[in-house]
């Protein structure tokens, strides 16, 4: 069983490495939200929560650095998704712990670092995931609710860098299909409290836009 962990065990890592494609081929981190951009309203909530950030960017390197946090391109020039952002990650890693999020939710839980980690140890698990409620049409004109997976939010052991590097070598993809080989505690923000909002993405800018009318 793992021993309490502690903000000083983890190294947060924004993934700001992809292409922005649906949002005309733009840096995605680097729009502004509510006249801040999108990666350092993600470093401002994730920073307190953990002992250092990291940056994944795979372009405008100088524009994140100036934010304060080491940046790290991927290995690779492939897009590669995600996975290549973990993996960097969990090869510059100075904790025992990683935890990833992606560049485009600002309004992120200010405990998500406390939560992961209290479902890691109590599971005695090798992956934390956070899970939050999406609302979509059933098709009959009616919405439901389903509570989904947030891959890109994992809290993940350093250890688990060797079986990264053997998935995406063996040409893996899929953050699910990777930590599905791993014992993962799924953990939902769907109490009272938490904000709706607290996990949506921006994918486009008009996304960006209705994000920032959104109710606080």
């Amino acid at each position: 069983m793992t021993d309490a962990i502690h903000p000083q065990d983890i190294t947060g890592l924004i993934l700001a490495g992809g292409r922005g494609s649906r949002m005309g081929g733009v840096d995605k981190g680097l729009q502004n939200f509510n006249g801040i951009p999108l990666a350092l309203h993600t470093l401002m909530r994730l920073g307190p929560q953990v002992e250092s950030v990291m940056v994944n960017a795979n372009r405008n390197l100088s524009a994140y650095e100036s934010f304060g946090s080491s940046v790290w391109p991927d290995a690779s020039a492939d897009f590669a998704g995600p996975l290549s952002g973990f993996l960097v990650g969990l090869e510059r890693c100075e904790t025992p712990y990683l935890l990833t999020v992606p560049c485009d939710t600002p309004r992120l839980p200010l405990d998500l670092a406390e939560r992961l980690a209290q479902a890691l140890v109590r599971e005695d698990a090798d992956i934390a995931m956070a899970a939050a409620p999406e609302t979509e049409s059933d098709g009959e004109g009616s919405n439901r609710t389903q509570i989904r997976t947030q891959p890109v939010f994992c809290l993940m052991k350093i250890a688990l860098a060797e079986s990264l590097v053997q998935f995406t070598h063996a040409g893996g993809r899929k953050i699910d299909a990777w930590t599905a080989q791993h014992k993962t505690a799924i953990v939902p923000f769907d109490a009272p409290n938490d904000d709706p909002l607290a996990f949506a993405n921006v994918n486009t800018l008009n996304e960006l836009q209705a994000l920032e009318n959104a109710a606080p």
